[in-house]
């Protein structure tokens, strides 16, 4: 069950990535950041009331809270990356460091062991994940800047899966919510300082990017339920790997519905990391 809740997280993650990544371009990256998080804090705050009445422990919410400030940076810099440069580039970049880092952090501090063939699958999936993002380097300057915001926003991720995995089973839904909060607090702030004095303050075009970038929040919100309640029937290592196998979705969409370029290490990238994800999940 671990298996499938981690998968669907990464489909929600993607589907979000892809209609936020289209609307940063429409009406700038910090504005669709903070309607996607607002977005997200209502409808996880909504189901938290529903579904989970009793308060969780605060500690939980501490660790959720430190989730959302990991949000907050990886939604800001990954907007802002696709923005100006390719889809299937940016996103893919940001999730080696958000695969990479829980995984080698849960191994060496947390004492998980996985069979053999969870770490042959997870050894496929982290090289695939960079090759789903080659040929960005001969790319000109503002690519190159893509590049940096997508390393940004792999820190960003890495903190929050690494965060959200440490709330108790108890606590619900209630650690991504106050997630949320934080994350709604710190993307204002980048929002006030990364867009004053360029063109991500011009006015959009309208209200149907505003209302995906609320919808792209409330996928992302999901998909990191998906991903929290996976993390109480799998290791830690087996359910970041396989969300992380997000960018599939926006690569597949950028090449498809963008027409972006796919180069042939992108192909083997993806031929390698869904024979990554069949490996880890029959594990």
């Amino acid at each position: 069950m671990g298996t499938l809740l981690a998968l669907m997280s990464a489909l929600g993650y993607g589907l979000s990535d892809f209609w936020g990544g289209t609307a940063s371009r429409r009406v700038g990256f910090a504005r669709v950041a903070l309607l996607g998080q607002l977005g997200g804090l209502a409808v996880t705050a909504l189901a938290g009331l529903l579904v989970f009445p009793a308060g969780p422990h605060p500690a939980d919410l501490g660790w959720g809270a430190l989730s959302g400030v990991g949000t907050g940076i990886a939604m800001t810099f990954l907007f802002r990356g696709i923005s100006r440069g390719a889809m299937s580039v940016v996103v893919p970049i940001s999730a080696v460091g958000g695969a990479a880092l829980p995984v080698l952090l849960g191994t060496a501090l947390l004492g998980e062991r996985p069979a053999a063939s969870v770490w042959a699958g997870i050894a496929m999936a982290v090289p695939a994940l960079w090759l789903v993002a080659g040929g960005a380097t001969g790319a000109g300057p503002n690519a190159r800047a893509a590049v940096g915001d997508g390393l940004i926003a792999g820190v960003g991720i890495a903190v929050q899966y690494l965060a959200l995995a440490r709330a108790a089973p108890a606590s619900g839904i209630w650690p991504v919510t106050a997630g949320r909060a934080a994350a709604v607090v710190l993307v204002a702030a980048f929002a006030w300082t990364l867009a004053s004095g360029s063109s991500d303050t011009a006015p959009g075009p309208g209200h149907r990017a505003d209302l995906t970038a609320v919808f792209s929040g409330i996928l992302a919100a999901a998909a990191l339920v998906s991903y929290l309640f996976a993390t109480r029937t799998e290791y830690l290592a087996v359910a970041v790997v396989l969300s992380s196998l997000y960018p599939i979705v926006p690569v597949v969409l950028g090449v498809t519905a963008l027409r972006e370029r796919l180069h042939s290490s992108q192909i083997i990238g993806l031929v390698a990391a869904s024979a990554a994800s069949i490996v880890i999940a029959t594990s």
